[in-house]
């Protein structure tokens, strides 16, 4: 299969070490996509699921080995640490294995805009601390809807159902988590807006958009825990959300062709 070819892309809270982290979907991607610059935008590895005995599955080892691979081979990887890698601050400014390790970065496209580069966290305290999972459901509640979403997904696969975020659904229909996904937004443009960028790109909230508000860009590419979305840019530019698990079900959908060989000739 030929793969889809961008300029940039953008994953961030894939939350490697959780056993909510959609490991296998990410290496589908990366299997099948390539680009000059990969953006990894923070809460890439999930520390604090880690402290409290998550699950590192071989698959979590494959992912780490692919995105190696990528900037071994010239893709230019900028790895910008969140709240759940933290850890990773400390080593700010260095270069790892090929992967430059940035607090935040400005990020040029191809027609010309500029975007500021950043996970997000810092802006919890303009809106309210923790996220919405904690403001809303509590830390604890987030983690049995996690695991709802878990079972019903592992029922889907035993009927040949492709992939449906159940947490994803029930978030958006609580007002109060769309109140502050509403109110993350507008702290996300007015901090572009205040330094001079043209838009903003970020994860943090587990929610994919790509808007103008009063003409900033919001660009968030989701999450690869209940989602499986990253953002992409075009060569010309353009930016667009690709939800991964929904592209895997159509791909898997298409019919395959076959070619009839040619007859041998009679001698």
């Amino acid at each position: 299969m030929q793969p889809y070819c961008f300029r940039s892309i953008w994953i961030s809270d894939v939350h490697l070490g959780s056993k909510d982290c959609k490991a296998e979907f990410l290496l589908d991607f990366l299997e099948t996509t390539n680009s000059e610059q990969l953006y990894l935008v923070g809460d890439f590895v999930d520390f604090w699921s880690l402290r409290k005995g998550g699950r590192w599955l071989t698959a979590h080892s494959r992912v780490l080995k692919a995105i190696l691979t990528l900037a071994r081979q010239g893709v230019r990887v900028v790895y910008i640490p969140g709240n759940h890698d933290e850890v990773a601050r400390d080593y700010l400014g260095l270069r790892v294995g090929g992967i430059d390790i940035q607090p935040e970065c400005a990020h040029l496209t191809a027609d010309g805009r500029r975007f500021l580069v950043t996970h997000g966290d810092e802006l919890d305290s303009a809106v309210q601390y923790g996220g919405w999972w904690v403001s809303v459901l509590g830390d604890g509640l987030y983690d049995v809807l996690l695991a709802i979403n878990r079972w019903s997904n592992a029922l889907r696969r035993r009927l040949n159902y492709p992939y449906w975020s159940l947490a994803s659904f029930l978030k958006q229909r609580i007002g109060q988590a769309a109140a502050y996904i509403a109110r993350f937004e507008a702290a996300a443009v007015r901090e572009a807006r205040h330094r001079g960028f043209d838009g903003i790109i970020c994860g943090h909230i587990h929610k994919a958009e790509l808007t103008e508000v009063e003409g900033i860009w919001y660009a968030n590419d989701g999450d690869w825990v209940e989602n499986c979305t990253a953002l992409v840019e075009h060569p010309d530019g353009r930016l667009e959300i690709l939800h991964w698990a929904a592209e895997q079900a159509e791909r898997a959908a298409r019919p395959v062709r076959t070619t009839t060989p040619e007859p041998e000739p009679v001698s």
